[in-house]
C-alpha cells in the first residue's frame, strides 16, 4: 500500500470512528425525536470512574427510562456501546408503546479513557482495548461494575432504577468496534446477554475478532439471537475487510443453527443504514418475548456427538480441586479431590460418595486390566495401585506424576511435567513388572495422556503450548516418531491452551480438556468442535457408564456428567480399530 493510500485509509477510519462515537449522543434534540407522538421516556446522564477492571478509567453513560416503567417491576435492559446511537430512545418510545418490545431501560455507555496526569500529555483511550478484544473482561465490567452502578441511580421523580438480571431480558448492541464488543459480551456470558444488535461489526484482525467465524462453527451453540447490519462499501484496510467479515459471521451463524437475521446495504463505515433499520432489528430481537431465545443444534460434527436435549448435569460441588476421572470395567466412575486428598465414586443414582478418605493426594489415575486403580500420588511422589478394598501398593516411586494411562497389556505411561518450571519434563513408561523407564523429554509441561483406540499411538498434551504430541508405541514400551500433531485453539486471554486430561472415543476422536472447554479433534489432528462446561472450567474428562457413553468432567470445585451419542474407548480393554480418518 502506498503512503498516500495508507494515510487516506487511516484518516478515513479515524473520521468514521469519530463520527460513530459523537453523532448520536445529541440525537435527543433531533427533529425526529421531537416529532414522535408516543409517551416519551427520560434520559439521564451520569459518570463512572471507580472501575477496578479498567483501573483509572472514566466514562459517561446515559440511562433511558421509558414512561411505562413503574418503579416496582424490574425492567428489561438494552446496553449500547459508544453512547446513544440510532435514535434509540425515540425508537424505544414507539416500540414499547406498540408492545413490540417489553418495557426496557436503555444503558448507553461510552468507552473509558485514563486521563493524563499532565496537561502536555495524552489521555489513554481504551476504546479498542475494551471493545475489540476477546474474552470476558468487558462483560464482567458491565455485570460487576456498571450495571450495579446504574441500579444505584434514581429517575428524576425519585424512583429507583430496577433492572432484570435475567439474560433473556437483556439485549446489547453497538456499531463497529462497539458491535463486536456487544457480541463478545453475549458470547462470553450468554446467560446474561441473549440478544445482540451488530452494525458494521469489526470482526477483523485488530485484536483477534477474525477468529469468530471459525469459533462459531466449532463451539456448541449458545442461546444468542443476533441481528447483523453492514454495507458493501464498508472498510477494507490493514485489519481486514469489514464487508466480507460480516458475511462470514452470518454464514457461520447460519451453519451453526443460530437465530440470526441480517440487513445488507451498500453504505460505508457509518451509522446511516444502522439507524434506518434499528427499529426493525429491535422488534425482531425481542420477538416472542418472554419466550427464551432458542439454541441451534450446531455443526454436523457436533450432532454426531451430542444428544439433543441432553446437557451437563451436576454430580457434586464444593470440592477443593477435582482431577483424575476414571471408569472401571463396569463403567463406574471415580474422581479425586486433590486438595482434600479424597477419592469419590459415583453411584448409579448419579451422586458422589467417598471411596478413599485418604488418597495420598491422588491426582491423575486410570484403571488397569486387573481392576486396580493406578494413581499418581502427590503426597509420596509414587505411582500407587489401589485394590477394591481401598488398599494401596507402590508401583513406582521417586517422581511426582501428573496424569497416566494404562494399556490392555498393563503397561503404564505417566507424565512428569517438571512442576517447578526448571526441571525437565518427562514421560515414563512402566512395564507390568514395575520397570520404570524415561522414554521422552523436552516438552514444556507434559500433562494429559492417553492412547489411540487401537493403542498404537500415545498422545501427550503440552499444556504450555497449543499442541498435543503424538508418538508411536513400540512393543518394548519405548516411543518413536514424535510429532506435534493436534493443533488446539488458545483463548485471547491466555498464552497457551492449558491442555490437560484427554480421552478418545471408539471412532478415533480425541477429547482434550482446555481453557476453552473440551476441544474435540479428528484423527487428522484438527479441532472439529468445542464443548464448554457450565462453569467454564475443566481439568480432566473420562468416559463411563454402562456403555461408556457418559462423559465425566472435573471442573475445579464442581463435577459434571453428560450423556453422549458416542462411546469411549477405555485402554484397559482390548484395542479398537476405528475407521480410516477423513483427510
Amino acid at each position: 500500500m502506498s503512503p498516500l493510500i495508507w494515510k487516506r485509509s487511516i484518516g478515513a477510519l479515524a473520521l468514521c470512528l469519530t463520527q460513530l462515537v459523537a453523532s448520536h449522543v445529541g440525537s435527543l434534540t433531533s427533529a425526529h425525536l421531537q416529532a414522535q407522538e408516543f409517551p416519551k421516556g427520560e434520559v439521564l446522564k451520569f459518570s463512572f470512574d471507580t472501575s477496578t477492571i479498567y483501573p483509572g478509567s472514566v466514562r459517561d453513560y446515559w440511562i433511558y427510562v421509558p414512561k411505562q416503567f413503574d418503579g416496582k417491576t424490574p425492567a428489561c435492559v438494552h446496553v449500547n456501546q459508544d453512547g446513544i446511537q440510532s435514535d434509540a430512545p425515540a425508537v424505544f418510545d414507539r416500540l414499547i408503546h406498540e408492545k413490540k418490545m417489553p418495557v426496557t431501560i436503555g444503558v448507553f455507555v461510552m468507552h473509558g479513557k485514563v486521563p493524563a496526569r499532565r496537561p502536555d500529555a495524552l489521555d489513554r483511550f481504551n476504546r479498542s482495548y475494551e471493545y475489540d478484544g476477546l474474552g470476558d473482561e468487558y462483560a464482567r465490567f458491565l455485570l460487576e461494575e456498571l450495571l450495579p452502578n446504574v441500579e444505584t441511580q434514581k429517575t428524576s421523580d425519585g424512583r429507583s432504577i430496577l433492572l432484570s438480571h435475567k439474560g433473556n431480558d437483556r439485549s446489547i448492541g453497538g456499531t463497529s468496534s462497539g458491535a463486536i464488543c456487544a457480541f463478545t459480551a453475549a458470547w462470553e456470558r450468554p446467560a446474561e446477554f441473549s440478544r445482540v444488535f451488530s452494525a458494521i461489526g469489526t470482526y477483523v484482525g485488530l485484536r483477534g475478532g477474525h477468529a469468530y467465524p471459525t469459533l462459531l462453527r466449532k463451539v456448541e451453540p449458545k442461546p444468542i439471537r443476533i441481528f447483523l447490519e453492514d454495507g458493501s462499501n464498508d472498510l477494507n484496510i490493514y485489519g481486514g475487510d469489514w464487508w466480507m467479515a460480516n458475511q462470514s459471521m452470518e454464514r457461520s451463524l447460519v451453519f451453526a443453527g443460530y437465530d440470526v437475521k441480517h440487513s445488507w446495504g451498500d453504505g460505508g463505515h457509518n451509522g446511516k443504514h444502522a439507524t434506518e433499520i434499528f427499529p426493525e432489528a429491535m422488534e425482531w430481537l425481542w420477538k416472542d418475548w418472554p419466550a427464551a431465545v432458542s439454541t441451534g443444534n450446531g455443526s454436523p460434527q457436533l450432532q454426531e456427538i451430542l444428544l439433543p436435549g441432553e446437557g451437563w448435569k451436576l454430580v457434586g460441588e464444593g470440592y477443593a480441586f477435582t482431577e483424575g476421572p476414571a471408569a472401571n470395567a463396569k463403567g463406574e466412575l471415580f474422581f479425586n479431590d486433590v486438595g482434600k486428598g479424597k477419592t469419590y465414586r459415583i453411584t448409579p443414582e448419579g451422586t458422589a460418595v467417598e471411596w478413599l478418605a485418604d488418597s495420598k493426594k491422588g491426582d491423575g489415575q486410570n484403571f488397569a486390566p486387573d481392576g486396580r486403580l493406578i494413581a499418581a500420588s502427590g503426597l509420596d511422589n509414587e505411582i500407587l495401585a489401589w485394590n477394591s478394598k481401598g488398599e494401596s501398593q507402590t508401583v513406582a516411586k521417586g517422581f511426582r506424576g501428573n496424569d497416566l494411562v494404562v494399556n490392555a497389556e498393563g503397561r503404564i505411561f505417566v507424565t512428569e511435567p517438571g512442576w517447578d518450571g526448571k526441571s525437565i519434563s518427562k514421560i515414563h513408561s512402566i512395564s507390568p513388572s514395575g520397570e520404570d523407564t524415561v522414554v521422552d523429554t523436552g516438552l514444556k509441561f507434559s500433562n494429559g495422556i492417553c492412547m489411540s483406540p487401537d493403542q498404537s499411538l500415545l498422545y501427550v498434551a503440552d499444556s504450555r503450548t497449543h499442541w498435543v504430541w503424538s508418538y508411536s508405541v513400540q512393543p518394548d514400551g519405548t516411543l518413536s516418531n514424535k510429532q506435534r500433531y493436534y493443533h488446539l485453539h488458545v483463548p485471547d486471554t491466555a498464552d497457551d491452551s492449558g491442555a490437560d486430561g484427554m480421552r478418545v472415543d471408539r471412532d478415533g476422536r480425541l477429547y482434550v480438556a482446555t481453557r476453552m472447554g473440551i476441544q474435540i479433534c479428528d484423527q487428522a489432528g484438527r479441532v472439529n468442535c468445542i464443548v464448554p462446561t457450565p462453569n467454564g472450567r475443566v481439568s480432566n474428562i473420562a468416559f463411563g457408564g454402562e456403555h461408556f457413553d457418559s462423559l465425566l468432567a472435573t471442573c475445579g470445585d464442581k463435577v459434571y456428567i453428560r450423556k453422549l451419542k458416542v462411546k469411549g474407548a477405555p485402554h484397559f480393554l482390548p484395542p479398537v480399530l476405528p475407521a480410516t480418518p477423513r483427510l
